[in-house]
């Protein structure tokens, strides 16, 4: 393969203006053999530029995500290629700068995923046999390469493969590793003069304490335990560890001494937390240090983690009882609020500046949980801790310091405005008890103070006044309701949810921004009995003037260049959260304002699509779409349609992979919207390309696929019969059944087919579909594809009435082999349908067994004793029987944290299908049951009662007679 031609394509992939066409190229180029080689030798050659060899190393990465594996576990790449790659990776990694190191450990990650350590057993070997005494740069790049690998333990559940791989690495890694960081201690002092190898060895030292606490994350290792006392002199070492030559002229950027004394507490952190028994001894001169560390500390930016990381770790000491003792008198806790938490939670310059300069990151670091670095949000935790032990007293305590605060500002409220800030957090820090929910904020509050009491005394003033109050106050007012949203009456609410609304309007982006979420969560906000908080009547009045603002604060910045246009556009998710929820809320309340919303959807839709940038404004975007067509469109249908179909058309031609799967969701949802008369123009068009197996190969399109394609074939059968598409609808059938990630989706695609085509058009295709699931459940069958067969039996079996039911699936299965139906009811089908626990499954259980006894000649008369297990198998399942779910209306909330964008399917929730009832007008299954087998018995003059009395046992029959004469 030609490296050159592969490093072009590289560099075009990096331009915007043809970075389409390059990584389409790309996708042609990795179908060639070798082409995960040739892209390892384009990282490692020195002649191509810094920045092509990093996205080699890139592509690399992401072509092993695809393709290293099967779902099954078996290579996909040929095996000399397996083991080029594992034999040269390694020793690549220790040679490249770091930010291409880091690419290539990812690499390594997805190889020990599948492969480690059962089929890659020589790695720690090789990893142990590259370290020295005497070349830390080596060291840096084999330490980097055992973290990438060793770093997948820590979020694992206990097991014991997992334990058997452990103690491989520590039978193989333990004793070379504690070596390596004795020489490493002494090259440290032995070289202090020697600056340029000292930092080489301090970064050595700080991937060490990275490994020490994956060595550590399941189980403290022996040799660990042994060489505790050593270990732990070192630890403590270099936690007080200083050298000027570290020390930076930046206050932002932390140095290596940070970042090291930042890894050694987060090990602390871990032994305290796990393995307090045999490192309870060498806690007290650790917090001493940390303590130390604390107070010494300047308030420079560039030291917030390590400052974070010392009061985690003080905060896991205080969770034990024989340590927080220290803290339990007033002045010992005074020393504490004064010396450790009032400094590093009051507001600082930087904080100031990160507010005005770059607003987004301000509210990211503050709101969503992603401050866990921060030193507010750490101070806030260590002074939570305390109050779990010290409730009372750490109580009294802070409200000194909150008065003494609200004292201040009172005096001089247009200077001491940070004062009331400081007052407001000490305040909700201690307010706050429990977990704070994404959903619902604060659930429980501490009994010592009174939430709403505070709010009205000291907050409230500044929600309801003009612009003269400083903003960061204002921001503290709507933050404080958001938090303690919960605690607040639907009559409060009533009062406080006009003035969020109000904050809409300011011109300061941080005000208008915690105006947008505290008034989306708050609209989420539902009581005890799932009861909205705040009504759809106080919302719809405002809807328009609400939505109509939020659209021009999203739209607001003109920029000429498409792309920065786009990522400005995108920057700030929290608006479009807003929009999705008011049209949430306000329902079919949307319909007068339907062309307006949807003018600027599509004009954003357009905007994004040049460069989609921020996956989480993206998903709201799309799910305040499906809002919109969910509540527009069943009464606007060709208005909505009309104006969507454009740009969600131009989506799939230019395939924007990051919309495709939710611009395939909004089809669907839109032709659901309409459901009578012909499939539309624009559908038809849509039929070839869905069919195309290329855009099924992507899993994230499957199910999104799978809902538009049987949306279409329930409106289109009679144009997908005419045009001869039925074979590759078929085709998708067979290609999604072979793969246990699909093959749900492929029961789905042909329940849908068996509904809508009539039996004469799929008479020749009957048999080639059965032998198909046959053969997955005779060599790959697993619990889930089993369940899902027997569900099909018993839809197909139910449907009688349909040119279906019991004997045409005996007559089909006969056709594939002679006398397998027997095997499969009594083995697959009868101990499935036991264990079926939906109540759609079993309610199509109920009736599919009701019909076989009644209706099914087979049965009657060939399977004599599978009449009666079959008879059984009703009765046990009407022991509790089936009853329809009660829904509400209420769309479901999915926390975007969560969600994995870009990484297979995201569920467009505002659109989401609910679960269909074949037998709507089924309502009292044991109803039906009865008159079902009492209209059968008539209508054979009494052969159900015959068959019950020669096939059932007295006690069986006794079941019977609950539902019919005997």
């Amino acid at each position: 393969m030609e490296l050159q031609r592969v490093a072009q394509l590289l560099e075009a992939s990096l331009d915007p203006r043809q970075n389409k066409q390059a990584e389409l190229a790309l996708r042609h180029e990795e179908q060639k053999p070798g082409y995960s080689v040739c892209l390892l030798q384009i990282v490692a050659a020195g002649t191509f530029s810094n920045t092509v060899r990093l996205a080699s190393a890139l592509c690399f990465k992401n072509f092993l995500k695809r393709n290293w594996t099967d779902e099954d576990g078996n290579h996909k790449l040929p095996q000399n290629e397996v083991v080029t790659i594992k034999q040269e990776l390694v020793g690549l990694m220790i040679l490249v700068p770091p930010n291409i190191q880091s690419q290539l450990g990812d690499a390594v990650g997805i190889i020990a995923d599948s492969d480690f350590w059962e089929r890659w057993d020589t790695l720690v070997d090789d990893l142990v046999s590259r370290l020295t005494a005497d070349n830390p740069t080596v060291n840096v790049g084999v330490l980097q390469v055992a973290h990438s690998i060793f770093k997948r333990w820590r979020p694992l559940y206990r097991s014991d493969e997992l334990f058997t791989e452990i103690n491989h690495v520590l039978q193989k890694f333990g004793t070379p590793f504690l070596s390596l960081l004795e020489s490493t201690d002494k090259s440290i002092d032995q070289n202090k003069t020697n600056k340029p190898l000292l930092r080489q060895l301090i970064s050595s030292l700080n991937l060490m304490m990275k490994l020490f606490y994956d060595l550590s994350c399941q189980d403290l290792p022996p040799a660990f335990e042994d060489n505790l006392p050593a270990i732990t002199s070192l630890l403590q070492k270099y936690l007080i560890f200083d050298d000027p030559s570290f020390h930076s002229d930046s206050d932002d950027e932390s140095g290596p001494l940070e970042y090291l004394k930042s890894a050694i507490l987060e090990v602390l952190t871990l032994y305290v937390q796990k393995y307090e028994d045999a490192f309870g001894t060498h806690v007290e001169v650790f917090v001493a240090s940390s303590w130390n560390l604390l107070t010494t500390t300047g308030q420079e930016t560039k030291y917030d983690i390590l400052v974070s990381k010392a009061l985690q770790f003080l905060t896991s000491v205080t969770r034990i009882k024989q340590y927080a003792q220290a803290f339990n008198d007033e002045a010992n806790m005074g020393q504490v609020i004064e010396r450790v938490i009032l400094p590093n939670l009051a507001l600082r310059d930087s904080d100031m500046e990160l507010f005005e300069d770059e607003p987004i990151e301000f509210i990211r670091r503050d709101l969503e949980g992603s401050d866990n670095d921060t030193r507010r949000r750490a101070a806030t935790d260590f002074l939570r801790g305390l109050m779990s032990q010290f409730e009372k007293l750490v109580t009294e305590v802070v409200y000194k310091y909150i008065n003494h605060y609200l004292s201040e500002y009172s005096v001089d409220t247009a200077n001491k405005w940070r004062s009331k800030d400081t007052a407001v957090y000490l305040f909700s820090s201690i307010a706050a008890t429990g977990s704070i929910t994404a959903s619902q904020g604060v659930k429980s509050t501490n009994p010592l103070v009174n939430v709403i009491e505070f709010f009205q005394n000291n907050i409230a003033s500044d929600l309801v006044s003009d612009n003269s109050v400083e903003p960061i106050l204002q921001v503290d007012s709507i933050k404080y309701l958001y938090t303690f949203r919960t605690q607040m009456s639907r009559d409060q609410w009533r009062d406080a949810f006009p003035l969020l609304v109000r904050h809409l309007a300011s011109s300061n982006y941080v005000v208008y921004t915690y105006a947008a979420i505290a008034v989306e969560r708050v609209l989420a906000l539902v009581d005890d009995s799932r009861k909205p908080m705040v009504e759809k009547d106080s919302v719809a009045p405002l809807a328009k003037d609400l939505l109509e603002h939020l659209f021009k604060l999203i739209e607001q910045d003109n920029i000429a260049d498409k792309n920065q246009a786009a990522s400005k556009l995108q920057e700030n998710e929290f608006l479009m959260r807003c929009v999705m929820r008011v049209l949430i809320v306000i329902k079919e309340g949307v319909i007068p304002l339907t062309n307006n919303v949807l003018k600027h959807f599509v004009g954003i839709t357009e905007v994004i699509c040049a460069n989609p940038s921020n996956p989480r404004f993206c998903y709201y975007h799309f799910e305040a779409i499906g809002a919109l067509i969910r509540f527009a469109a069943p009464a606007q249908p060709h208005a909505v349609e009309n104006a969507l179909y454009p740009p969600f058309a131009t989506i799939l031609r230019d395939d924007i992979q990051d919309f495709m799967p939710y611009v395939i969701q909004l089809f669907a949802a839109l032709l659901e919207a309409n459901p009578s008369g012909p499939l539309p123009d624009y559908y038809k068009s849509l039929i070839p390309p869905i069919l195309t197996r290329e855009l099924w190969l992507s899993k994230g399109n499957v199910p999104a696929l799978i809902r538009l394609l049987s949306s279409i074939i329930a409106r289109g059968t009679t144009d997908i019969v005419a045009n001869n598409q039925v074979v590759p609808v078929l085709g998708i059938f067979q290609q999604l059944v072979l793969l246990k990630s699909t093959d749900m989706y492929a029961f789905e695609l042909l329940e849908c087919v068996l509904t809508y085509f009539s039996p004469s058009v799929l008479e020749t295709y009957y048999v080639p579909i059965m032998q198909a699931l046959l053969t997955r459940l005779e060599k790959n069958k697993t619990e889930a594809f089993s369940a899902r067969f027997v569900r099909l039996y018993h839809f197909v079996s139910a449907k009688g009435d349909q040119g279906l039911g019991t004997d045409f699936f005996i007559k089909i299965i006969d056709q594939v082999q002679t006398g397998i139906f027997v095997p499969l009811y009594l083995n697959i089908i009868l101990p499935g349908t036991r264990k079926l626990a939906r109540p759609l499954d079993r309610k199509t259980a109920v009736i599919s067994l009701t019909k076989t006894l009644t209706d099914s000649f087979a049965f009657a008369e060939t399977y004599k004793k599978g009449w009666a297990f079959t008879c059984n198998a009703l009765l046990e399942l009407l022991l509790n029987p089936p009853v329809p779910s009660t829904t509400d209306d209420l769309i479901a909330d999915h926390d975007v944290d969560d969600m994995s964008f870009g990484v297979g399917f995201t569920q467009l929730t505002t659109i989401k299908r609910p679960a269909q009832d074949p037998w709507p007008n089924i309502t009292n299954i044991k109803t039906w049951v009865s008159e079902c087998l009492n209209s059968a018995n008539a209508r054979g003059n009494g052969k159900i009662v015959n068959y019950a009395k020669e096939r059932l046992s007295p006690e069986e029959r006794g079941s019977l007679a609950m539902y019919m004469r005997i």
